[in-house]
């Protein structure tokens, strides 16, 4: 999932806490903070078997799990707020390597229809000029990935 660290590391969000959590993550979130997840960051840090076991625990659900992680790398590699990396989620961007690799139409108009289909037809939260700075900031994680391998 991960694409490398931020080029430039933005403190702010990154350790933030993600809590409260929306209520579909309400069990997911009395297994984490019971756990000691008290930041993005540290939620971006989780392997797949820390998933796996923090689910075995029981309550929570490792596809929700996922999902929480997911969200938390867009959040600290992209240092975007945890309401537009779960907006890009929803809109089948799971990584930054999926958003550098991303159209900025395409996505505007995807993120349209799923803003609509959540929010009715209010205006956009999500301009064009958002999606660009967005899909730049993916490809220079991208980027700064590359050169260090």
């Amino acid at each position: 999932m991960s694409c490398g660290p931020s080029p430039e590391p933005q403190e702010g969000l990154a350790a933030a806490s993600p809590y409260p959590l929306p209520r579909h993550f309400s069990r997911e979130q009395e297994v984490l903070q019971a756990s000691g997840v008290g930041s993005w960051r540290q939620l971006a840090a989780l392997s797949d078997l820390d998933l796996r076991r923090l689910a075995s625990r029981g309550g929570a659900l490792e596809r929700q799990l996922r999902k929480l992680r997911g969200q938390a790398a867009l959040v600290t590699q992209l240092n975007i707020p945890p309401a537009d990396a779960a907006l890009l989620l929803y809109a089948g961007i799971a990584s930054c390597r999926g958003l550098s690799q991303a159209s900025p139409q395409q996505l505007l108009t995807q993120l349209g229809r799923l803003e609509r289909s959540l929010v009715g037809m209010a205006a956009a939260r999500i301009d064009a000029a958002q999606v660009r700075l967005w899909i730049e900031r993916a490809r220079a994680v991208e980027q700064s990935g590359r050169s260090r391998n």
